[in-house]
């Protein structure tokens, strides 16, 4: 039996989708009250439960000899920032502790590359640099950054965990809106006027998917397999996205100042007016003069794994958006 945390998410759905058509036993791990109507009932084994609770992720774990974490709280923003630290640390090594307690062969950990950064160089090539916790961006990228150590540590330590760090997943099936594809959607509803230039690595959903996959089968504890694409800037991912809607890229890029002074009265208007998601997070803005640029080329070689291009992944977003209703 493998066990999917998160299993409804972005990512994990794609995950269990391959897992499925692999013919493997899947257990589904989902906080209750998670939307899963969008998932194979009839194929998987479905748990509710909160990660924060020990004794229900000790039942999710039993008899599982495969686990892939991916459950957490994505968001950059959240009111009471405690659930952060409770959720993406805590949450992650009570499962990663329970698997290997119920005698779990592998366990592969969900990292992200906002705990990343790097230095670019002439002639496009870039370099990894080593962040401390000082360096991180808000308490969300705080809490997957101890997770990722933790998980690292235990490794090191002689456990079978390998650590995964996905770059920006785009492609079809984000339900849930992660910032990527809810930027994508604005742009295709002419709701993104302007734009914050920003640096990143693109990889398809389903290619990370593939990634996980391999990493449980090939993968070696202690190293943090970067699953990543190409790099782009966000103008150059906008222009992409524009030839499958015959739209233009935005003209206009916000100055980071203005950015950083909209989500600070963003996230003051959120926090004591609407409880809501704010329009825009200092987090989120603080990312983008960041370098989120990485060479994945020794993962990719060494897991055997060849992410399609962003062209693919575009068209396939754009065709799900009108495929849900999301735009005509």
């Amino acid at each position: 039996m493998i066990l999917v945390t998160g299993g409804g998410g972005f990512i994990g759905s794609h995950l269990v989708e391959q897992l499925l058509i692999e013919g493997k036993a899947v257990r589904v791990l989902e906080r209750p009250g998670a939307s899963t109507s969008h998932l194979p009932l009839d194929s998987i084994d479905l748990v509710y439960a909160d990660i924060r609770d020990r004794d229900a992720v000790d039942q999710a774990t039993k008899g599982c000899e495969f686990v892939y974490h991916l459950a957490a709280d994505p968001n950059l923003w959240r009111k009471d920032t405690r659930e952060f630290d409770a959720i993406n640390y805590h949450g992650a090594l009570n499962v990663i502790h329970s698997a290997l307690e119920n005698g779990a062969k592998r366990v592969v950990h969900t990292s992200t590359e906002s705990i990343l950064t790097s230095k670019d160089f002439d002639g496009g090539s870039v370099e990894e640099l080593e962040l401390k916790e000082s360096d991180m961006m808000g308490p969300y990228c705080l809490s997957k950054y101890k997770s990722d150590k933790a998980a690292l540590e235990l490794a090191n330590n002689g456990e079978p965990v390998i650590v995964v760090c996905p770059t920006l997943p785009v492609g079809p099936g984000d339900r849930s809106l992660t910032p990527p594809t809810r930027m994508a959607l604005a742009f295709c509803k002419n709701e993104m006027p302007a734009y914050v230039d920003c640096r990143f690595n693109l990889v398809d959903v389903r290619d990370v998917a593939k990634g996980m996959i391999l990493a449980m089968e090939k993968g070696r504890p202690g190293i943090r397999y970067l699953l990543g694409g190409e790099n782009y800037r966000l103008a150059d991912w906008l222009q992409i996205l524009g030839k499958e809607i015959n739209k233009p890229a935005p003209r206009f890029t916000v100055p980071y100042a203005m950015a950083l002074s909209v989500a600070w009265f963003s996230e003051l208007w959120a926090r004591y007016v609407t409880g809501k998601m704010p329009l825009a997070t200092i987090t989120g803005v603080k990312l983008t003069k960041r370098s989120m640029h990485f060479d994945p080329q020794p993962t990719l070689t060494e897991l055997g794994l060849s992410p399609r291009p962003a062209e693919e992944s575009a068209r396939d977003l754009i065709d799900w958006f009108r495929n849900v209703g999301w735009i005509n």
